[in-house]
């Protein structure tokens, strides 16, 4: 973690997103927190839902299209017996009556839907038709067709079977998924293909990418840690590149961080373990990511830069800026 050019901080912060704030509200409240203009998130969770919330702050924002594609993990409850008009808990709901369900049925019905589907997102989702958001289209009680979209559901485990309520059981559920699925939309496709009608009634995200729940900040905790002023927050700050430690990291000089500073590829001393790769982060003298780069034939070629210019006769030098791929 370090300060950035603005006064604000560079850096990630796991957040454990409570039910009931949107994730732009948490987004808003680390903002103020850490006086720092440049925040942004790393996947955005439903009000109702809770769970893993990464939040990058200063230059790590510049990484954050990076996380985006990360597969998740979910825990969700599937409520059947019901359909809702948002396809979770927060709709109005109406009851179906379908067959008697069993545990057995609904895990082999889980284990149907693994793999690569087609998935219709839910009419009150974020998705835009023809330039306006289709949640805005069915609260106004317009059609919305949405087109399929490739996801991945790579596990649905069940954890819990409730059947309590013979008519209206429930099924607590393992999700792992790539990014950009809907698990509304998974509840709503097995009331279909059940006959039972089904919805969302909780969720939480137990991961995205490489962060998990277990590591996550509370807002309480948060909120101390902020009292304490910029040592508090840093305690919570883990470095620009968390998360994407995977990647190939090449080690530069402080010559090599003004060449790529000022967008021209260099050799590192340190040969590169991968010589042709798309992106390469660089890494500086003082163990931080400087540049983000595409790796050819050994040479490193910058596309983000996020390190300051090294001071030329002692002036310093802004960041440049560079065309990103």
């Amino acid at each position: 973690m370090k300060r950035d050019r603005s006064g604000g901080m560079d850096g990630v912060i796991i957040v454990a997103k409570p039910s009931g704030p949107t994730s732009h509200d948490v987004v808003g409240l680390v903002r103020r927190l850490a006086a720092t203009p440049r925040v942004g998130h790393g996947g955005t969770l439903d009000p109702f839902a809770a769970g893993v919330l990464p939040v990058f702050l200063g230059g790590a924002t510049r990484l954050t299209e990076y996380h985006l594609g990360a597969p998740k993990r979910y825990t969700a409850t599937i409520c059947f017996g019901e359909t809702s008009t948002t396809d979770d808990i927060d709709g109005d709901r109406t009851r179906l009556d379908g067959p008697r369900l069993t545990r057995e049925v609904v895990e082999a019905e889980l284990a149907a839907m693994t793999g690569p589907i087609q998935q219709v997102p839910p009419d009150y989702s974020a998705v835009q038709v023809g330039g306006r958001r289709a949640y805005r289209m069915a609260r106004a009680g317009e059609d919305v067709v949405l087109a399929p979209r490739n996801v991945v559901l790579e596990a649905l485990d069940m954890l819990e079977w409730n059947d309590s309520e013979p008519d209206r059981p429930y099924a607590v559920v393992d999700v792992r998924c790539s990014a950009g699925t809907y698990v509304r939309a998974i509840a709503r496709d097995m009331g279909t293909r059940l006959g039972t009608g089904a919805y969302l009634g909780a969720l939480v995200r137990t991961a995205s990418g490489a962060f998990r729940l277990e590591d996550a900040v509370p807002l309480d905790v948060l909120r101390e840690h902020a009292a304490d002023g910029p040592a508090g927050m840093a305690a919570l700050m883990l470095p620009i590149d968390a998360g994407l430690e995977e990647l190939p990291h090449a080690k530069v000089t402080t010559e090599e961080v003004r060449r790529l500073g000022e967008g021209l590829p260099t050799g590192p001393k340190t040969p590169l373990v991968v010589r042709d790769a798309p992106l390469v982060l660089a890494v500086g003298p003082n163990g931080a990511v400087v540049a983000l780069c595409r790796a050819v034939a050994g040479i490193l070629h910058p596309s983000k830069v996020l390190a300051v210019r090294p001071a030329t006769d002692g002036r310093p030098n802004p960041r440049p800026p560079l065309a990103e791929d």
